[in-house]
């Protein structure tokens, strides 16, 4: 017998206790793929190949504005597993804890594994893998690889001043040679022996890639011509926006390879290494997708595909998360849902807060007084009904709200950035400053007000 199955008897023997029809509750594959940001397919674009997700959303409901509540992993990951809203002392920077910053506070996976589900948790859930780890999970597996692990002696020939090699690696391996391949490969055994067990699941799977570095086999670089890669055609600050607005060069920390920051080579390698990563993650999600409609567990289980923030690819010739741009904090959103409707796309504001009690909700479990968030289940059957009038992020010295029109921000300096979504989808203008959006301006105040309160007014 081997390890897996032997733990799952062992559960399963634990568990016995359990009424007999606990099999028929909705188990949760909830798969996780960091840096991830929605240009995929399935939102319109039709240069990045992702013909697995795209599946999962013709299959399941396309959110077109979920927005994160922090754009950076630790923090991030921790408020959506909490559902509650960030402050300036709580969810603020990429290592962020739970434990530490709500140690009151209910995760998601913690009320599943409360209600009698086997709860598991496959690659990165949290920022930090022991992170409420004894309380949320019944099984935690981490792919026993770094993701800075190369499969190329010329990546690490030569190490940059932080002791790293390239940003990039193409190189002819399996998907399984790297730690998310891992990842899969632990999750569908995972599928297996809870289909043997007939226990109900919420098993977590968390992928690294598309984050940097972009280390992916060479069967999804060859997907792209790099020469042909569109790159941004706003490399430029936002018009007006003050100067505390900054970027962050993620990729400085890596062996550049004679590579300049700013140049149009530049811009299409970090282009290309970014898709072939995206390619590779998609590929993965597939394996696991494909694995769970194998084994006839697809008809009974709510899927959720997630990326925890958005990231810019050379927009504003920024790289990477850590501000409050859209290109920041929108984040791709699938949810499938058993008997509900496919291939549908709602355009409601979406907090990932959200997230938490609406899968309290499908699967009939009560939704801790901490979270913040609250159930968009309706949507799932009408989804042209407003939701959110309004959402809130934050990040560091900055809190945005965003609505159906504006995004605001205001900094700790006092500075301010608005930008119209409608006239400037791609927030080059700064308006705050503008008379014509003196009212807006003021609006947006209130909101963002309203807001900081009730994320400071947290039930803990």
């Amino acid at each position: 017998m081997n390890k897996i199955m032997g733990w799952f008897l062992a559960a399963s023997l634990i568990g016995s206790m359990a009424s007999a029809n606990e099999s028929q509750r909705l188990n949760v594959l909830f798969i996780s793929i960091d840096d991830l940001r929605p240009e995929l397919g399935c939102y319109g674009d039709s240069v990045v190949k992702s013909p697995n997700i795209d599946k999962l959303a013709s299959e399941g409901m396309i959110f077109d504005r979920a927005y994160c509540q922090v754009p950076v992993c630790g923090a991030s990951r921790a408020s959506m597993m909490t559902g509650m809203l960030p402050t300036n002392v709580r969810f603020t920077e990429a290592k962020s804890r739970a434990d530490v910053d709500a140690p009151n506070a209910k995760t998601m996976a913690q009320v599943f594994k409360e209600a009698g589900y086997t709860t598991i948790a496959n690659g990165k859930i949290f920022h930090e893998a022991e992170d409420t780890s004894e309380r949320s999970w019944t099984k935690r597996e981490g792919s026993g690889m770094s993701h800075m692990d190369s499969m190329d002696p010329a990546t690490t020939a030569v190490l940059s001043k932080r002791g790293r090699g390239r940003f990039y690696e193409c190189v002819d391996v399996p998907d399984n040679a790297y730690g998310d391949g891992k990842v899969a490969e632990n999750t569908i055994a995972d599928l297996r022996a809870l289909k043997e067990s007939g226990e109900p699941f919420f098993l977590a799977c968390g992928f690294i890639r598309p984050h940097l570095p972009f280390y992916a086999p060479k069967k999804y670089w060859d997907l792209y011509d790099e020469a042909e890669l569109p790159i941004a055609d706003n490399q430029y600050r936002p018009k007006d926006a003050p100067n505390v607005l900054r970027g962050f060069k993620e990729y400085g920390v890596y062996e550049m390879n004679g590579y300049q920051p700013g140049t149009e080579a530049f811009h299409r390698k970090m282009r290309h290494g970014y898709f072939a990563a995206t390619s590779y993650a998609d590929k993965l999600a597939g394996d696991v997708l494909n694995e769970l409609e194998k084994l006839g567990l697809a008809d009974n289980t709510i899927i959720v595909l997630w990326g925890d923030h958005g990231w810019h690819l050379g927009e504003h010739d920024f790289w990477g998360k850590h501000n409050t741009l859209y290109n920041a904090v929108r984040l791709p959103l699938i949810v499938k849902v058993p008997g509900k409707m496919g291939g549908v796309k709602s355009d409601s504001l979406i907090a990932t807060v959200d997230i938490f009690p609406t899968l309290c909700g499908l699967a009939g479990l009560d939704v801790p007084k901490s979270v913040q968030g609250k159930s968009f289940e309706a949507l799932l059957d009408h989804p042209e009904q407003k939701f959110n009038e309004v959402v809130y992020t934050r990040f560091r010295a900055a809190d945005t709200v965003v609505t159906n029109r504006y995004t605001y921000t205001l900094f700790e300096t006092g500075e301010e950035m608005l930008f119209d979504l409608k006239k400037d989808p791609q927030e080059n203008q700064n308006v705050a400053n503008n008379p014509e959006y003196s009212e807006a301006l003021k609006s947006m105040r209130e909101k963002l007000k309203e807001q900081m309160a009730k994320a400071a007014d947290a039930a803990l």
